[in-house]
């Protein structure tokens, strides 16, 4: 991310010398599609992030809620007769 600011910070500053030395139309031409392009690569790479940062959040929260179950499940095993069974949840003893 930071090597795409640096881009466009560099793209800007040529921008800015195009003005005041005025370059040329094919410089500027040339620096407004690299602004084009860079400030695309920044978009999807902020979207890509954004979506990975999704995933990684609901796999925690699975994660979490798998290791609830697991912990109700062993709670609720009960000793009859000797034998293990597990008791429904949601029903009162």
């Amino acid at each position: 991310m930071l090597v795409w600011c640096g881009i466009l910070f560099c793209l800007g500053i040529m921008a800015f010398l195009d003005s005041l030395f005025n370059y040329g139309d094919i410089f500027r031409q040339v620096n407004s599609v690299f602004f084009m392009l860079v400030s695309l690569g920044l978009l999807v790479r902020t979207t890509i992030k954004m979506r990975l940062r999704t995933l990684e959040q609901a796999a925690a929260r699975i994660q979490t809620l798998e290791e609830e179950v697991h912990t109700l499940r062993q709670g609720s095993e009960t000793v009859v007769g000797g034998r293990k069974t597990q008791t429904p949840t949601g029903v009162g003893v």
